[in-house]
């Protein structure tokens, strides 16, 4: 029995815009029924990709495989693979919900009563059956985006990719859609690619693929990217950060590392509470006129990321053209 082809395949892709690399010789493979995060800051190179991968740009250099298929060699094959939803609204807001899938579904040639069996098995599935008749300008943001991923898998792809599709939503509205996304996985036999940058998000992940400046610098599971930072994290506020971090390195014979004020500190591994509270008892008792804050936390997805990268994940920037 032939063994079943990557999702994904990639190997040897960069891209630039002008002088500027944007992504850097990546290679790595998706494998069927998987959900893969792309993480990174802005300008990490995640848009490019996504772009990349959704047949919007044609590779500069290296190769590209969905589904077995080369990409750009066969796009049109390609495309028949894919569902995309874009992190912008692409359904036409004076038209209902059903229309909306309608209209999708005689674009991918569907029709008649395979189209409606369809679309109503999709009503079901995303609970929405009972707006069907509503123009979908008169929806939530919640219920705008279930009806953007039921359009995006309508016509059945293999292969489903979404840029950050829970941008603007509200933290409940977030935990349904991925809901909906873990169940399209299993019944749909469905692989999903999704960029985002938050970090409960990517925990959800089977695995995470984690670019910083265009360059690949991790792919696994968010448990084993956690297990990178196995100590506890001090993070500590200080009005002298930099003549803290020195007087800490030279106390401690540790790094320490100082972002935006804060400065971050790992225990040693296999330090005990006992002996994590007695640190922290000693760095207030000797440096208590240089610390403004002291938070005790166990290794995030974000404490992973600085240990891979050197800095500290930029959530708060605006999101920029290329990156």
């Amino acid at each position: 029995m032939t063994p079943e082809p990557p999702a994904i395949e990639v190997s040897g892709l960069s891209y630039r815009y002008g002088d500027r690399v944007a992504l850097r010789e990546l290679d790595f493979s998706i494998l069927p029924g998987e959900i893969v995060g792309i993480l990174g800051p802005n300008g990490s190179g995640k848009t490019t990709l996504f772009r990349i991968l959704a047949t919007l740009y044609p590779p500069q250099e290296g190769r590209v495989c969905v589904c077995g298929h080369p990409y750009p060699e066969r796009v049109a094959v390609v495309r028949e693979k894919l569902g995309v939803v874009f992190q912008a609204p692409s359904l036409d807001k004076k038209l209902t919900v059903y229309e909306n899938l309608l209209h999708q579904g005689h674009l991918y040639g569907l029709c008649g009563k395979e189209l409606a069996l369809r679309i109503g098995y999709l009503l079901e599935v995303f609970r929405i059956h009972d707006r069907a008749r509503d123009l979908v300008e008169n929806l939530s943001g919640g219920l705008q985006r279930r009806v953007e991923l039921a359009k995006g898998i309508l016509h059945a792809p293999e292969l489903l990719l979404m840029d950050e599709p829970t941008t603007g939503l509200d933290p409940l509205a977030r935990r349904e859609f991925w809901s909906f996304l873990q169940e399209l996985q299993a019944e749909e036999d469905l692989t999903i690619i999704v960029t985002t940058h938050l970090m409960d998000e990517a925990d959800r992940c089977d695995r995470l693929l984690v670019l910083d400046q265009g360059q690949l610098v991790a792919m696994d599971t968010p448990a084993h990217l956690r297990s990178l930072v196995s100590g506890t994290i001090l993070l500590i506020r200080s009005p002298a950060p930099n003549e803290l971090a020195s007087r800490l390195k030279e106390t401690l014979g540790r790094e320490v590392l100082c972002e935006d004020g804060t400065l971050r500190l790992e225990t040693e591994a296999e330090s005990s509470q006992e002996e994590v509270t007695q640190l922290v008892g000693e760095l207030l008792s000797r440096f208590r006129d240089k610390i403004e804050s002291l938070t005790v936390a166990q290794p995030t997805l974000e404490d992973a990321f600085i240990r891979l990268t050197g800095h500290r994940f930029e959530r708060n920037e605006q999101r920029e053209n290329h990156g």
